[in-house]
């Protein structure tokens, strides 16, 4: 049973958001502002599990997130998809005009700047998380900052909110990884999809033939992110997502591209995070 999850920011946060609508709000989420330090907190098992942000509908891959998990040897066990609000606060009795900086992630900041170019007095300035911003705000009566983030960071820290959804593109979705030291105890007939990560041969249609596979094997292809390979230069290690019907539809494909020579890592096997 999880009873504390380490999440990227502070209470407010959108992986706090996560924490609570993936396990429940009885969850006892660890705050860590970087994701170095949330992998730490796993690795240490001060905490039972993990949430990372992996990717986001607008500004696309996460990839230090990739190379954490692999890296670390950390396993996949669920998914979850959360439509990401951004909303300009800032403490109360001030307008848009009172506005002299506004703090956040760079990549709230990325998914806002078009909002931001009809203020141009406003200076944008990367921070570590939106809603530690909103804390530090409220914590220290910070007038003429604001702060990107989502409405319960605007509840807990009584700010009020001078623009809603300021995103540019107002369907806005991250994918969050839930991720545990060990493999997940899902059971076999409720898994559907899949993380894997291979490297392919240095000659043409090598990924080509894998994907073929994988096809072959009826899985559905539904992301594929190609990452350098370090210390080897302009070699390539692919990760991808499938899902599928029936797990011996996948098991039959690690089976396939294994034999092949292939060097195949599953980072994850559970139910897709999509209903």
């Amino acid at each position: 049973m999880i009873k504390t999850v380490a999440i990227q920011g502070v209470k407010g946060s959108f992986h706090h958001i996560v924490s609570q609508q993936f396990f429940n709000k009885d969850v006892e989420a660890i705050e860590c502002l970087t994701f170095d330090r949330v992998v730490e907190a796993l690795l240490n098992q001060e905490c039972d599990a993990a949430i990372m942000a992996l990717e986001n509908s607008i500004a696309g891959s996460i990839l230090p997130n990739y190379a954490l998990i692999d890296g670390c040897n950390l396993h996949i066990v669920g998914e979850h998809y959360v439509d990401v609000q951004h909303n300009l606060m800032v403490l109360p009795g001030q307008s848009i005009q009172d506005i002299e900086e506004v703090y956040s992630h760079p990549m709230a900041l990325l998914q806002c700047k078009e909002f931001f170019k009809k203020h141009p007095h406003i200076k944008l300035v990367e921070d570590k998380d939106t809603a530690e911003v909103a804390q530090r705000i409220q914590n220290k009566q910070l007038r003429a900052v604001g702060a990107i983030a989502s409405v319960l960071a605007s509840e807990i820290f009584e700010l009020d909110i001078l623009a809603h959804s300021i995103q540019t593109i107002k369907h806005n979705e991250t994918r969050f990884a839930i991720v545990k030291r060990t493999n997940s105890e899902v059971p076999e007939s409720e898994i559907n999809k899949a993380s894997i990560k291979f490297e392919t041969d240095h000659k043409r249609g090598s990924l080509a033939t894998i994907l073929n596979v994988m096809s072959d094997c009826k899985l559905n292809l539904t992301k594929i992110q190609s990452m350098p390979v370090v210390e080897t230069p302009w070699k390539y290690s692919f990760f991808v997502d499938v899902t599928f019907q029936a797990y011996l539809d996948f098991k039959k494909a690690k089976s396939v591209i294994k034999i092949m020579g292939h060097n195949l890592k599953v980072l994850g096997e559970y139910k897709n995070g999509k209903s």
